[in-house]
């Protein structure tokens, strides 16, 4: 029996928008940059989140899009942005290293944003690789270009030994939630697969 209604992917296109429609409402002439980087100064050394959302800062105002999508589905989102203070993103430094270090420790898991900059980000691959091996709970979130409705992704080289994630409402409900996929009908809730449920399969 399933428990829910459809499955898709993040659409690049409705990202944007929602960034868009956050703009307007903060100033007609507010930047993504902007409102994210506000944000940096709201966080807290021990606070504790629920996803470290690991993205190429040429996403930003997606990234916003994305990160505004997961907080309405109730999650606590930690965006670590270029233009941090306390953080010099532009270099590879052991400083910049440790303190991401020290940020991915208060998260539960980690979204790795796939994207077309994705692939040029210095971090990206670091950070996966880093939280992969402390916790273990990482899932790819695929930004799709296309508007076709879709739940299914193969990821390409190392993306592909990891369960990706997708969005849907619940059965009998308007409730949108995240959905862990190892395939396309092989999956969880997210909310189960951070307290150790693996996907399964669904007839």
């Amino acid at each position: 029996m399933k428990d829910w209604c459809y499955m898709s992917l993040f659409k690049r296109s409705d990202l944007i928008a929602k960034a868009d429609k956050e703009l307007l409402k903060k100033s007609f002439f507010t930047e993504a940059s902007t409102i994210l980087k506000s944000a940096s100064y709201e966080f807290s050394s021990t606070k504790n989140y629920d996803i470290f959302l690991s993205h190429s800062y040429s996403d930003a105002k997606i990234i916003l899009g994305l990160k505004l999508e997961l907080e309405e589905m109730g999650h606590s989102v930690y965006v670590d942005w270029i233009e941090d203070l306390q953080l010099d993103r532009s270099k590879v430094t052991k400083e910049t290293a440790e303190q991401l270090r020290t940020r991915m420790k208060r998260c539960k898991c980690l979204f790795f944003a796939t994207s077309d900059n994705s692939t040029e980000s210095k971090w990206m691959p670091w950070e996966l690789g880093y939280f992969d091996g402390i916790k273990g709970k990482v899932g790819v979130i695929p930004i799709t270009n296309t508007t076709s409705q879709t739940d299914a992704f193969e990821g390409q080289e190392y993306l592909g030994i990891y369960n990706y994630i997708t969005k849907g409402t619940v059965q009998g409900s308007n409730q949108m939630a995240l959905w862990v996929h190892d395939s396309s009908n092989v999956y969880v809730r997210f909310e189960l697969w951070l307290n150790g449920s693996v996907p399964y399969k669904r007839t």
